[in-house]
């Protein structure tokens, strides 16, 4: 039972680690804490949905929803961080919370308040390996959004596009006068995060066949915890973040009951930053100079 556990919490870890590293690019490089990527999240999984349901074909549907995605990261990236850049911090941070409110009201009202049955084009195919019953759709997404999280670590660590970005990070004035287009490499960046997001919502109506208006809000309150746990602007710790975190909450379902989940998650992420409050791959360094 424990390893069909562990591989529960691995299977689900692949969709928080998705989430987390939305997060984790826009505070790293922008220094600014998208809160609409929980509505990203769920309009990749409810349009891809609704797509499914009207007989769009399963790679259609997923384009479909995934281009929803896209333009609405970028209506969002227009509307807080480049037309309110000159404004007051705050004022992009409650613009980005508008928005998230906004999706996910529009999806109330189309959708209903219940969860919704997700048409998986899978269905519940499952292979026996020894005595682990392994889920097909939730391992090739897990596999999947271990692609991306790399494919999205060698976009940053090795390509212009990735230079311009760490320069960004750094001074977007200096990154300007080198020459960087910092409007066009902003837009990049929430174009990349709301990709992620909204591939994780597709995965997480794939594996738990079922979305609602209101599913990115816990799956986002676990990526944050994950991104902070791993280490705030560190791909690979929001990945870290994102397993443990994952873990627990299925060890704590299986061997305890799902109220006392929050407990252990979020006890550890308080006992984890008391005692490490750069993250697990955090940058001491940089922790000390701001300290």
């Amino acid at each position: 039972m424990f390893a069909q556990q562990l591989m529960n919490g691995l299977m689900l870890g692949g969709i928080y680690a998705l989430v987390a590293v939305s997060f984790t690019l826009t505070i790293g490089i922008l220094n600014f804490l998208n809160f609409s990527i929980p509505a990203l999240f769920m309009l990749g999984g409810v349009v891809s949905c609704a797509l499914l349901a009207a007989g769009v074909p399963a790679v259609g549907a997923a384009a479909g929803a995934l281009a929803a995605t896209a333009l609405a990261s970028l209506l969002v990236e227009r509307c807080t961080f480049r037309w309110l850049s000159t404004s007051d911090p705050h004022i992009p941070l409650v613009s980005s919370l508008g928005f998230l409110i906004f999706f996910e009201n529009l999806v109330l009202v189309y959708f209903g308040s219940d969860a919704v049955g997700y048409p998986s084009p899978f269905a519940r195919a499952s292979v026996k390996v020894a005595d682990l019953t392994v889920s097909l759709p939730q391992s090739g997404g897990f596999l999947l959004a271990l692609v991306l999280v790399a494919l999205c670590y060698v976009l940053l660590k090795y390509t212009k596009l990735g230079r311009g970005l760490r320069s960004i990070a750094e001074s977007p004035a200096i990154a300007e006068m080198l020459g960087v287009k910092v409007g066009w490499t902003v837009s990049s960046v929430y174009l990349v995060s709301g990709l992620l997001a909204g591939i994780g919502g597709i995965l997480f109506g794939i594996s738990y066949l079922q979305v609602s208006w209101d599913m990115g809000s816990e799956v986002a309150l676990k990526g944050v915890s994950a991104m902070v746990l791993g280490g705030m602007g560190n791909v690979w710790g929001a990945v870290l973040g994102a397993l443990i975190i994952a873990i627990i909450e299925v060890m704590t379902i299986a061997y305890l009951n799902s109220e006392a989940v929050n407990v252990f998650v979020y006890g550890l992420l308080l006992l984890i930053i008391a005692f490490c409050p750069q993250g697990l791959l955090g940058d001491r360094a940089k922790t000390a100079e701001r300290m």
